[in-house]
């Protein structure tokens, strides 16, 4: 038995396989035997699925609730990859509702091209929920992918299956439980102190489509940069909260906080940059005068100078390997994006553009770092390509988009954006396509995506 936590610290059970049906009354097409297996679509296509609404099995509010919200979310979540073709919606109505995993209309699901069926059912018990979900493959009636799971969080419920579905079916690891961090001043308070009077920003967490966004600092100060620690269960960000710029890290589930950089004469430190490992942290801080690169272990030990140059370097990226280091640079004029060893060796320039800031690596088995460029007025993200040098766009002037990262499977960008008037945090597809926008509220910066 497995479990995953929220957010909130509330635990759901997967059990590793689904109990065996008791022997039908009727026919053995109407029951199939359960096993698991891939649904494909024909002619080498994506399978086409359609996700049947849960079936809540008491006619009480909270399970009718439950039911709708899971299949509302794992439509959003299962779309959210463009892995499968789906039946549209709207037909939906013209076809028997199933009241069981008995009574599924499987003809008419063929006549629609169906490949692929989700249903599930909803029941309360003791803990919370008992869901119950089977993936059936139309042609033959079979379910395909059975699974149980108690808990009482429906949208991690959904978030849970959609994963599942994608790793069995597709060997892609979704990111339906997968966290976004940002920063942002939407909550209009004011710090005082040497600082004149500006405006704080504290650091969010939310779901990967924006939902259960949540306030992780209250220090009144300004808290920014976010990011992520490879085993997401950390977080790491530059802090104003001893008066000059420091590096923290909050550890969301123990509560906990660590204070990287501190005693007297630091300078100032920002942007900090986690190792692929965890153990270390790259950052840019003016601790010996302009800004440098410097690497350091995640306790504050270790600290060592990574670049030596009188420009500014800033906004450090690990590569997947952990051997080499990305970051922004002034040195031969105007901002560029630079490659340098993670020994401080083999220093080379990749990017031409006019000015470019924000790198940020791909996991692989992509090999790109991503960016800012100033494209007139404003910035657009662009993508660069190690192995053959080549850059595209994707954006194109729809305000000024910036700080990019890149999803845990390397498929999506988070990005900032000023297309809808304040600066919101967004989401795209690693083509540019299927932009989204995830805030509202305020404005929202330097985003970062949990592993």
């Amino acid at each position: 038995m497995m479990k995953f936590m929220t957010s909130g610290a509330l635990a759901i059970a997967l059990l590793a396989a689904w109990p065996h049906a008791q022997q039908p009354t009727q026919p053995p097409p109407q029951q199939p035997k359960e096993f698991e297996s891939t649904i494909s679509g024909e002619g080498g296509a994506a399978p086409r699925l359609a996700v049947l609404d849960f079936i809540a099995l008491s006619t009480d509010a909270e399970t009718v609730a439950t039911a709708k919200t899971i299949t509302e979310v794992l439509w959003d979540d299962l779309n959210f990859e463009r892995e499968f073709a789906f039946i549209p919606r709207d037909v939906y109505s013209s076809i028997r509702k199933a009241t069981s995993f008995n009574d599924v209309a499987f003809d008419r699901w063929r006549e629609l091209n169906a490949d692929g069926i989700i249903i599930g059912t909803v029941q309360k018990v003791s803990a919370g929920f008992r869901v119950e979900m089977k993936l059936f493959n139309v042609r033959t009636r079979q379910a395909v992918y059975p699974r149980q799971y108690d808990g009482s969080n429906a949208r991690l419920f959904a978030h849970t299956i959609s994963d599942e579905i994608h790793k069995s079916q597709r060997a892609l690891n979704g990111v339906a439980r997968s966290r976004l961090t940002f920063d942002s001043d939407r909550d209009g308070e004011r710090m005082t102190g040497t600082v004149q009077q500006r405006s704080i920003k504290e650091i969010y967490i939310s779901d990967y489509d924006g939902e259960n966004q949540r306030r992780v600092t209250t220090g009144r100060t300004l808290n920014i940069a976010p990011r992520w620690s490879p085993d997401g269960r950390s977080i790491a960000y530059t802090s104003y909260r001893r008066g000059g710029a420091n590096l923290f890290i909050s550890n969301i589930f123990a509560g906990t906080l660590e204070e990287v950089t501190k005693g007297d004469k630091v300078g100032e430190n920002w942007l900090p940059a986690w190792s692929p490992d965890g153990t270390k942290l790259a950052f840019s801080t003016t601790r010996d005068g302009n800004p440098e690169i410097y690497i350091v272990n995640r306790d504050g030990s270790g600290l060592r100078r990574l670049t030596n140059n009188p420009s500014i370097d800033i906004t450090p990226t690990w590569s997947p390997s952990g051997t080499q280091i990305a970051f922004t640079s002034d040195r031969s004029g105007s901002p560029a994006i630079y490659v340098v060893g993670a020994d401080g060796l083999n220093l080379t320039k990749k990017t031409s553009e006019s000015y470019c800031d924000r790198p940020t690596w791909s996991p692989a088995p992509f090999n790109e770092i991503a960016f800012a460029a100033r494209s007139g007025p404003g910035f657009d993200i662009k993508v660069l390509d190690l192995s053959t040098n080549v850059t595209k766009s994707l954006t194109f002037g729809e305000g000024t988009n910036e700080s990019p990262a890149f999803s845990p499977n390397g498929r999506h960008i988070v990005f900032t954006s000023t297309r809808s008037g304040k600066i919101q945090v967004f989401t795209m597809a690693r083509d540019g396509k299927n932009v989204r926008q995830i805030t509202k509220a305020g404005n929202n910066y330097e985003p970062d995506w949990s592993k």
